[in-house]
Order: C-alpha cells, then structure tokens, then sequence
C-alpha cells in the first residue's frame, strides 16, 4: 500500500472512531435524561401509620408489636413491602411511623378483615396512645 492509502485509511479511521464516540456519549446523555424522567403510578396501596406510644410501653413492647408487622406480611396475602424505621417524622409529639404496601386496594381490604390482623390490632391497640393512618394509591 502506499503511503497516500495509508494516509486516507488514518484519515476514515479517526473519523470513524470520532463518530462512534459521539453516538455513545450521545446515547449515554439520552438514557442518563431518561432515567432521570421515569416514574410510575403503581395500584398498589401505601397504608402509612403515624404512632405514639403510651408511657407505660417497654422498649420490648415497642419491638415486638413492630415485629408482628413482618409477622402478618409474612402470612396475609398481598402485603408486598414494609417500612418500620421511621427515617423523617414531621408530625410533633408522634414517635414512629410504619407503612404497609399491597398489591391492590382488594388485597388491602383483606388485611383489613384478617383475623391475623385482628390479633395483632388489639395488642398495638394496647400499647399506643395515638396513631394517625393514611392510605394512598393511583387511580
């Protein structure tokens, strides 16, 4: 080949590597913005729960009254995630919050009938002084 070949082929090379760099940084940027776009409006159904304990209730208690929350999403049907750390609570004089996310507003129904809930209503019934609850879905 000769050197005005050699020349050309660097030339179509660097050019080409040139354009697929800019297709991948374009690419990159595209997804980067979408990602950042995305969301979604799930049927599922967030039941949030503001509490307060009563002065009289053990740190045990408190634990275990909390624990039964995994207990029930381990046995009712269509309790699909639990939150039990309280990250940010906004609302004075309240200690916790806690929520629940089902499947559907038919599965949070169920668990609003459970006799497993029932059991565990009365005793954090007992050891609560106040609790605020919300429930929040799409249409």
């Amino acid at each position: 080949m000769t050197s005005f070949a050699n020349h050309w082929l660097a030339k179509i090379a660097v050019g080409a590597g040139l354009f697929l760099a800019g297709v991948a940084a374009g690419t990159w940027h595209a997804r980067s913005v979408e990602a950042q776009n995305r969301f979604g409006q799930p049927k599922t159904v967030i039941h949030v729960v503001v509490y307060k304990w009563k002065n009289t209730a053990s740190q045990d208690d408190k634990d275990q009254a909390l624990n039964g929350i995994k207990t029930m999403a381990a046995k009712i049907p269509g309790i699909k995630n639990i939150w039990l750390k309280t990250g940010r609570n906004q609302i004075r004089d309240f200690d916790g919050v806690y929520a629940i996310e089902f499947a559907s507003p038919e599965a949070a129904a169920d668990y609003a009938e459970s006799p497993k809930h029932e059991e565990w209503r009365k005793r954090w019934e007992e050891l609560r002084e106040n609790s605020l609850s919300f429930q929040a879905t799409n249409p």
